[in-house]
């Protein structure tokens, strides 16, 4: 306990020393100074929730933070360097979940061969449905003619396209529902499911891009949400591809099971000369091998993000950034530059949604709210520094931080308030009870704090 109230003390006054160095008579730190502290308060506070609580909870806590950071980081991405509004952040991570299942998840093999075609099919036709139509929109004067070809090909490829999918997919979701009811996955190593799902992202990114790019930015910030939950909503209802609302669980691990830790007997013999049990032992060790896998493709991703933000074409994307129309008159093709943007912090975002699944082992698409991953996501580009890879990374970890010790930093607190009270006092009964919903108002409260002593964010644009 006396580790704990020392560094404890030590988060207070470096805290107070690197926001408020003028509130308390001293010379104001460095910049890298300043940065190397609020990276030091945040390892503390996990060190503390170590020793309170336990290390499993401690490095749960990290995996979590370092996927946040790299979700802020496609995001910081598109806002920091270019000043695109996407609040669909949502889709993409979702899309990233669906990846890890098409390439983690055992295949069900009599649903594939019940309705797999019939899905191919229609997507082919649709495919040159898309394809027909756009061929007559351009090519074809601007008449009534166009109009009525483009709409014959449309309706009747969809109408063709129907055909086959409709019962392809009831076919599938009739394969043992209650246990499988999809297509499955190839059985892939799950570890590739990252690239994938930043690729079906970039997809979808690009896709959004060249329809919504041509857009201000708040007709962007309503067209990315509204397509976000567009695809969240094909996921919860396309049973033969995600199973729905019934989930897919099961997935492999890229880590070692806790089970089989606890049945080697190295493993037992290591713990035994700790002095560990080896159940809570196991966990840790899952957990750490977890925090290595993310922490390099955290490292691989900041790494990439540093050096095009230090390009020249790092630097065209900012001017692009504060004067559209200067770097118009430049040459610059503003709308491509965008879409190119856009693209890439998309593709990082659906690697972390990949990463997320992976870590939960389950695709569960109910979970896949606009709270969780689009507000918390932007509260952490805005707390920690907008246009700032590092300010991105460290939001991630004290925004998912409080959210998650909200609730027992709360209740301690509130117990404390109450502690000369009764057990069975109204009042003290209501303010323990309310501990759980003290996230926003902690969250908003945070965030306040810092934009008051630091407008531009903890770690702000050099």
């Amino acid at each position: 306990m006396i580790l704990v109230y020392i560094l404890s003390a030590l988060c207070v006054a470096l805290l107070v020393r690197s926001l408020m160095p003028r509130l308390i008579g001293m010379q104001p730190l460095s910049d890298a100074q300043r940065n190397i502290a609020f990276f030091a308060v945040m390892a503390m506070m996990i060190v503390i929730v170590g020793q309170i609580q336990s290390w499993n909870v401690a490095l749960a806590l990290v995996n979590l933070c370092l996927i946040s950071s790299i979700m802020a980081l496609g995001v910081n991405i598109q806002w920091g360097y270019a000043g695109l509004l996407n609040v669909g952040i949502m889709g993409f991570a979702a899309l990233g979940g669906v990846a890890a299942v098409l390439v983690a998840a055992d295949p069900v093999t009599d649903a594939w061969a019940a309705g797999a075609l019939g899905v191919f099919v229609a997507f082919v036709i649709a495919v040159v449905t898309v394809m027909g139509a756009t061929y007559a929109y351009r090519n074809m004067a601007k008449t009534n003619k166009r109009t009525l070809v483009v709409a014959v090909i449309a309706i009747g490829g969809l109408l063709l396209a129907r055909s086959f999918y409709g019962p392809a997919t009831a076919a599938i979701e009739k394969v043992d529902p209650a246990a499988a009811g999809y297509l499955g996955g190839l059985g892939l190593p799950i570890i590739l499911a990252w690239p994938v799902g930043g690729l079906l992202a970039g997809l979808a990114a690009w896709g959004i891009g060249k329809v919504a790019l041509g857009l201000r930015s708040d007709y962007l910030a309503i067209a990315t949400l509204g397509i976000a939950e567009i695809i969240v909503a094909i996921i919860k209802h396309e049973d033969w591809m995600t199973r729905g609302v019934k989930n897919v669980s099961g997935l492999p691990r890229p880590v070692p099971y806790e089970i089989d830790l606890q049945q080697a007997q190295w493993f037992l013999d290591l713990a035994a000369s700790w002095g560990q049990n080896p159940a809570t032992m196991s966990s840790i060790l899952v957990k750490l091998c977890y925090a290595v896998l993310f922490t390099l493709v955290l490292l691989l991703v900041m790494w990439l993000s540093q050096k095009a933000l230090n390009s020249p074409w790092g630097r065209m994307m900012r001017a692009i950034r504060d004067n559209e129309v200067s770097a118009n008159a430049m040459g610059k093709d503003i709308v491509a530059r965008h879409l190119q943007v856009f693209v890439l912090g998309s593709i990082v975002v659906g690697i972390a949604g990949a990463m997320l699944t992976t870590l939960d082992g389950q695709l569960t698409p109910g979970t896949y709210q606009p709270l969780r991953f689009t507000f918390l996501i932007w509260v952490m580009v805005i707390l920690g520094g907008s246009g700032n890879n590092w300010g991105a990374v460290l939001g991630g970890f004290v925004v998912w931080f409080f959210w998650i010790q909200a609730e027992p930093i709360g209740l301690w607190l509130m117990d404390t308030i109450t502690m000369g009270m009764a057990d069975d006092n109204g009042l003290r009964k209501h303010l323990l009870e309310s501990a759980a919903h003290m996230r926003l108002m902690t969250m908003g409260i945070i965030l306040l704090v810092v934009l008051r002593f630091s407008p531009r964010g903890l770690i702000p644009e050099k």
